[in-house]
């Protein structure tokens, strides 16, 4: 994959190590990651109009605004981005029409094949 089409994922984790095994997984299957501590370093990135994203991961969980609240207002800044919420909780938590989730723990495989999914 050159490096001008290698998608870019937007990872939102509040928790650094959760974050950065996410992080490293993603980029040994050659995705170009952008990190975000919480919702307010994610609206920045997502806000930035020279920033390009593909797909942004987010946990469900984070402090200040939860997943479900930064997925509505990512939505509203770009109407078209997957969204995929990764939970503890997956079997229990509704995710907004159009948006997907996989549950933590997951395999690398496991993300890979819903990461690609939904990259098309």
């Amino acid at each position: 994959m050159s490096s001008a089409n290698t998608p870019i994922i937007l990872v939102v984790e509040d928790d650094a190590i959760v974050r950065m095994l996410i992080v490293d997984v993603l980029e040994e299957l050659e995705f170009k990651v952008l990190e975000a501590d919480g919702s307010e370093q994610a609206l920045g990135m997502l806000r930035d109009s020279n920033q390009h994203i593909d797909l942004m991961m987010t946990d469900v969980g984070l402090p200040n605004m939860d997943g479900r609240e930064l997925a509505k207002a990512a939505r509203a800044l770009h109407p078209a981005l997957p969204i995929l919420f990764a939970s503890g909780y997956a079997e229990s938590i509704e995710v907004p029409e159009g948006m997907h989730v996989i549950g933590k723990p997951f395999s690398i495989d496991q993300l890979r094949d819903k990461v690609t999914s939904l990259l098309g």
